[in-house]
């Protein structure tokens, strides 16, 4: 299928590993000229041959920095990947582990460097008749999953692109939402990482902690979910072949989440 994505210009929040550097590998690949954000610039972000801009994404002044800086480079905005969430400091524990100092930090990152990024380039995507993607994730369907601050977040982060597409979508701008379930990222596959604390909680070894997570979350196709698969969901929803879709909530967990 031809995305038809060459000449475009594109913006990915927490682009320096997973999710965010596949969408940022992936637009590139089909000629995207693309700025990508992250606190910490890796080398495999810089191989993307993405301008990359090191920001503080929890920060409204870093948001603002960045999508600026983006914009005046790139000569404007025709995509906007909200990408950029969880963060290394996510904490295990329920309702009562988690204080008000969590919780700020928690939606700032999660919730609040969308609002903010959405804002700074929506002049630029209704000029442009653009369009956004909001990586949120299962967690919003499944609010009993811990963390707590960061399954609100989430569940909050789709109900704000469902409003973003109504009230732009009158003036060109389509907004969609991807919810993953478990991606096999360094989130989950860092010995130091969050998948390795909480099989530290049960028990388990990382590894085979690792090898259990299908069976355990009950995934239908007994596999985990790769980056570059919700990259290449990204990248349609962005495209012009995806023209009629907007305020839709797309779920890619291999069959993790059963409702309807």
């Amino acid at each position: 299928m031809n995305l038809d994505l060459a000449s475009k210009t594109a913006v990915v929040t927490g682009a320096s590993r997973g999710i965010g550097l596949a969408a940022v590998r992936t637009l590139v690949a089909e000629g995207v000229a693309v700025a990508g954000a992250a606190r910490t610039i890796t080398p495999e972000l810089k191989e993307t041959g993405a301008l990359a801009i090191s920001a503080d994404l929890s920060t409204a002044e870093g948001v603002a920095a960045f999508v600026d800086t983006a914009r005046a480079e790139l000569g404007g905005i025709d995509f906007l990947v909200n990408n950029v969430g969880a963060g290394d400091d996510v904490r295990l524990g329920g309702f009562l582990d988690t204080d008000d100092t969590q919780w700020a930090r928690v939606f700032d990152l999660n919730l609040l460097s969308a609002v903010r990024a959405s804002r700074a380039a929506l002049p630029s995507l209704i000029e442009r008749r653009g369009s956004i993607v909001n990586v949120s994730s299962i967690n919003s369907r499944l609010p009993a999953a811990a963390p707590v601050a960061y399954s609100a977040a989430k569940a909050a982060l789709a109900a704000l692109g469902k409003s973003l597409a109504e009230e732009f979508g009158p003036q060109g701008v389509r907004v969609n939402t991807v919810s993953p379930g478990v991606v096999r990222t360094s989130i989950w596959e860092d010995p130091e990482g969050f998948g390795a604390k909480v099989a530290a909680a049960n028990g388990a070894e990382h590894g085979a902690f690792l090898k259990q997570i299908p069976a355990a979350f009950n995934i239908t196709t007994g596999r985990v979910t790769e980056a570059e698969e919700v990259a290449s969901l990204i990248a349609f929803l962005l495209s012009d072949v995806a023209g009629n879709i907007t305020g839709v909530d797309y779920v890619i967990d291999g069959g993790t989440v059963k409702s309807l």
